[in-house]
Parts: C-alpha cells; sequence; structure tokens
C-alpha cells in the first residue's frame, strides 16, 4: 500500500485518542516538523477514496496537531454512514499522506470504541478502532448503525400487523397527503409565502413563537405573508385524523415554519425543499446537555429526525451559537445570532414597572422585602416522572435564616406537578408560585435566584443580579443528563454541594457576583429590544448580516472543495 504520495516527506502519527461526549479527539505527532505556512487539512476518507468529513484542528505546533471529529454531523447534518475511515493529510488541496497510528496505540483500541443507544435502547450506533498489517499500521475508524433483532431461532410470521407496521402505513398515508398539498399550493405558496407557528408541545404557540408573530402584525406583513397558527399536544397525545389533515395543510402551504421545540412529526415526514424550518428553541443557555449532545443517554435522537431538517435556529451570540448546534446536530453557521425573541418586552422598562406593580400586588409578602427566588429543574428523565428531591431542602434553617429580611419565592419546573411542602407555619415568608404563568415576570422583583442546571440563568443575567447554585447532585447528573459544558468553569455564581453551604453563602453574601458580567458578555451579541426584528429581517426578509451569510457559504464552498478530492482506495 502506497501510503505517502511521492510528493510528500511529512508523516502524521495518532498517539492518543480521547472523547468528549459526542466529539472524537486524535492527538497526532508530526514527523518532521511541519511550518504553520504549509500546515495541511485533514478529512475522513472511505473505502471508495472519497472525503466524507473534514477533521477540525483544534490546536497545532511545528510537530503536533489535535484534531476533532463530530461522529453525529459529518458536516453534512447527518452522522457518519455504516463503513470504515482512513484518515487522510492534504497539502494545498492535494492528497498527501495517510494518517498512521503509533505501534502501542492497538492496546486502546477497545477501551476507546462507543456504543451509543438510542430510541428507547433499541437501536444502536458503534464507533470502533482498528489498526491495518501496513508498515506502518494505518488507523481506520469503523460506524455503524443497527436496530434490535431477536436472538436464537427465526420467529414465525405474526398474523396481524405489529403495531409498528400499522404506524409506518399510517405515516406513509401521510406523506402522500402532504405531498398532494405540496403539488396543490405550490403556485399560491410562490406568490404568497406561509409563515406558519408551530408546536406540538401544547394547545399555545411559546413567547418566542408569539413574539416573533405579533412584531410581524405590528409591521403590516401579514400583507406579504400568510400567518398561521398551529398548536397541538401531539407530542404526547393521540390526534385525530382531521388535525392531522389541517396541520399537512398548512405545512404544505408555509415557506417558513417556526417551531419551539422537538416536533416529532418531522422525525420521519420530510419537509419540500421549498420549505425553511426554524428552531426558536425556549431556552437561552443552560448546563443540560440536550438533543444530540447526550447522544446515548435515554430520550436521545435517532440519527435521522426533525433537528436534521432545520434550516436555521437562534442564539443569544456567535460564541454560543455551538452548544445548540451540537444539540441539533446541525453545523454552527446555521445557527444565528439573533437574540431571544420572548425577551423584547422582557427588557422594555414600562413593562418591567407594570409587572412589578403587578407582582407585588399579588404577593404582598414581597412588599420592602429582599426576594430570593428558588427555580431549580426537574429530576427524571422527562414529563411523565419529572420531580424535585424537596427533602435537600431544610425549610426550618431557611426560613429562621430569612428573618426580618427575605422571603422566599418556589417556583418548580412546570412538569414538576408535587407542590413545595411549605409548613403552614411559615407561609407569610415563603410561598410556591409555581401557578404563575411567566418565570421571566418574576425576575424583576428577586434580589437573589437560587437555581441548579436551568436555563433560567440565560434572561436572570440582565438583571446584573447574584444567583447561587445549588448542585448536591453534580456527579449523578453529570452521568444521566450530562452537561454540554464545563459546569464549574461557566456557573455565572457560587455553587453549594450541601444546603448548609447554601444557607452560608445567603448569610455572608457570599455569591461570586462578578461572574454574572462574564457570562453576559458570552452569551448576549446584543442586549436590546429588537431580537424579533432581527428575526423578521434576517430570515423572512433576507436581510441577513454579510458575515453571517459569508460563514454559510465559505462551509458550502468548503464541502464542495472536500468533495471534489480524490484519494487512494483503502487497501490499494
Amino acid at each position: 500500500m502506497d501510503m505517502t504520495l511521492k510528493t510528500q516527506n511529512v508523516s502524521f502519527t495518532v498517539t492518543r485518542f480521547s472523547w468528549e461526549r459526542i466529539y472524537l479527539f486524535f492527538d497526532i505527532q508530526v514527523n518532521p516538523a511541519c511550518s504553520p505556512d504549509s500546515f495541511p487539512t485533514f478529512y475522513a476518507v472511505d473505502a471508495s477514496g472519497k472525503a466524507i468529513a473534514p477533521c477540525e484542528v483544534v490546536s497545532r505546533s511545528e510537530n503536533s496537531v489535535r484534531l476533532r471529529l463530530n461522529i453525529t454531523n459529518t458536516g453534512e447534518n447527518r452522522c457518519f454512514p455504516n463503513g470504515t475511515v482512513q484518515f487522510w493529510a492534504c497539502m494545498d488541496g492535494v492528497p498527501a499522506t495517510v494518517v498512521t497510528a503509533q505501534p502501542g496505540l492497538s492496546e486502546e483500541m477497545d477501551g476507546i470504541s462507543r456504543v451509543f443507544l438510542y430510541e428507547s435502547r433499541h437501536s444502536v450506533y458503534t464507533v470502533s478502532f482498528s489498526i491495518t498489517d501496513h508498515n506502518p499500521p494505518v488507523l481506520q475508524m469503523h460506524t455503524m448503525a443497527a436496530a434490535q433483532k431477536p436472538v436464537g431461532a427465526p420467529l414465525l410470521p405474526e398474523k396481524n400487523p405489529s403495531p409498528s407496521r400499522l404506524v409506518s402505513i399510517r405515516r406513509k398515508g401521510m406523506r402522500a397527503v402532504y405531498g398532494f398539498f405540496c403539488r396543490l399550493y405550490h403556485h399560491r405558496r410562490e406568490k404568497h409565502p406561509g409563515v406558519l407557528f408551530m408546536t406540538e408541545q401544547g394547545t399555545s404557540c411559546n413567547a418566542n413563537q408569539m413574539a416573533v408573530c405579533q412584531r410581524m402584525q405590528e409591521r403590516g406583513l401579514q400583507k406579504d405573508f400568510e400567518i398561521m397558527l398551529s398548536a397541538r399536544p401531539a407530542a404526547s397525545q393521540h390526534q385525530p385524523l382531521k388535525s392531522w389533515f389541517s396541520l399537512l395543510r398548512k405545512i404544505a402551504k408555509s415557506r417558513y415554519v417556526f417551531l419551539d421545540d422537538h416536533a416529532p412529526v418531522f422525525d420521519w415526514l420530510k419537509v419540500d425543499s421549498g420549505t425553511c424550518l426554524i428552531q426558536l428553541w425556549h431556552a437561552g443557555a443552560g448546563f443540560k446537555s440536550a438533543g444530540y449532545s447526550r447522544w446515548g443517554h435515554s430520550g436521545c435522537p435517532a440519527p435521522q429526525g426533525c433537528h436534521r431538517q432545520y434550516t436555521y435556529g437562534i442564539a443569544g451570540s456567535r460564541r454560543i451559537a455551538p452548544f445548540f448546534s451540537e444539540a441539533w446536530g446541525i453545523s454552527p453557521e446555521q445557527v444565528l445570532p439573533t437574540g431571544m425573541p420572548r425577551m423584547d418586552k422582557f427588557l422594555e422598562p414600562e413593562h418591567r414597572a407594570a409587572v412589578t406593580a403587578s407582582l407585588l400586588g399579588r404577593y404582598p409578602l414581597c412588599r420592602n422585602k429582599k426576594v430570593i427566588l428558588f427555580a431549580p429543574t426537574y429530576r427524571g428523565k422527562g414529563r411523565g416522572d419529572a420531580h424535585y428531591p424537596y427533602e435537600q431542602i431544610d425549610f426550618d434553617k431557611l426560613y429562621r435564616l430569612c428573618s426580618e429580611d427575605y422571603v422566599v419565592l418556589f417556583k418548580m419546573h412546570p412538569w414538576v406537578h408535587d407542590p413545595v411542602p411549605i409548613p403552614p407555619a411559615y407561609r407569610e415568608r415563603m410561598a410556591d408560585v409555581g401557578d404563575y404563568p411567566d418565570i421571566n415576570d418574576l425576575f424583576y422583583i428577586t434580589d437573589l435566584l437560587i437555581t441548579d442546571y436551568s436555563s433560567n440563568i440565560f434572561e436572570f443575567s440582565l438583571m446584573g443580579k447574584p444567583m447561587l447554585f445549588f448542585a448536591f447532585d453534580e456527579a449523578s447528573y453529570a452521568v444521566s443528563r450530562g452537561f454540554h459544558r464545563n459546569y464549574r468553569e461557566t456557573a455565572p455564581g457560587k455553587i453549594c454541594r450541601t444546603f448548609e453551604e447554601v444557607l452560608s453563602a445567603i448569610a455572608h453574601g457570599d455569591f461570586e457576583q462578578e461572574k454574572v458580567e462574564e457570562y453576559v458578555q458570552l452569551h448576549f451579541d446584543h442586549t436590546d429590544s429588537h431580537a424579533s426584528d432581527r428575526v423578521i429581517d434576517w430570515i423572512l426578509l433576507k436581510n441577513m448580516p454579510e458575515s453571517l451569510r459569508q460563514a454559510q457559504q465559505n462551509r458550502q464552498n468548503n464541502l464542495k472543495k472536500m468533495k471534489a478530492l480524490s484519494f487512494p482506495p483503502a487497501g490499494n
């Protein structure tokens, strides 16, 4: 096997592997040293000699380089396909040499392999490694997606179709109906594009969607676009046929579909090529892993699904765009730093004054007091078993600490249905405000937020007030749910492992508040009330900033260049 083209004399040898969630890192030794001006690019190359994914250079020096691969995204919003790849270096757009493996690396192969379960553990995606018997040995990565099959003797054919078979038949029919509607409304959609605000998570659209919808109407854009709404709890409840026909008709009429969360219908229904799917995600940026960030954990997505179809998603800043693109399995350039539309009203002084007065009327215990808002996320796998371990809270000591200075409001995650067990004698200083609809309103009267891994820190950080993080189960939460970034390095406040530490921090004013400003600088490109306008201008009116447009174009150009490369087939 000719592993090095004759025009090149540099070798690249993998010396170490490591993983971080869905990212695979390679540490590579370069011999002899390579000038930064002539440093190569690296690609994963399949058995036919076609490059299928670029490798990201994380760091480099003259004689070493660290590469990173996202195994859930080859650069085209899909996982690595079933098969084997080798890794090649390219010099000036010309294939130069295959990446080899340090001889002792074979002992690490089994330990570095990964198994990612999905679809309720009925399917699996595996990543494993081997080295060839060539001299020097070549590194190979093998990927495979597979579904659960019976073990043992073959089963007799079923007399009646299985539930999964019936679902497949129904979905095939729905796709046909959608195709019919697309043909029916094709010309109408060109002349008067539809804009659909859609959720499958409940009976009302979320705040981000309604903020954009209302702003479109304020700007008189209903004359240029057909504005439609669709809100169904289809993610958790069976929907009648009439509801399905209505939804499919609206999607077919739409040039733009704005979502607020995962929409299961798009796991199996591919939108027409003339339709843009945009994710107006409800959360700003917390710590919890979601989507492909927690691949292999319970509730993670399948290799292909709703998230992969997004044309765009939104975020608060360019620097946090990778958090969202990782979760959705798309490229960072597709995440637009518009800011959160629902925060437009949140940042208006008049709105803040009116809401503050209303809240003090509704919760008179807060008048002339410092307000502590206890607002953690839920524990459990999801909506069905969501709970919070109230035994972690020492209500007696918290009540005594409040004295005449503080009151505590408890706002649990909406999925936690059990009320906060506040002793009746303590209710002049403590209140369960779980029935209040918008936690953002409560931030106006809050002097200290106590949370854990929730994304509510995103909005609260703009108040410039302190936060405490009660992370009694940080280690177990990291294993079961996972973090998409280092929790201890990025939490904008003091982290407490015990409730005693929480009480001590409050008593001594020890909040590490300087971290709040650092968090704001990282997470917000804009701190104004024009996020809805940016969504409208950049996406609907196609007036995207040139820097963002150019980044997207560069990505497409780099993929085209990659596909034009031709490498020696493996084994030749």
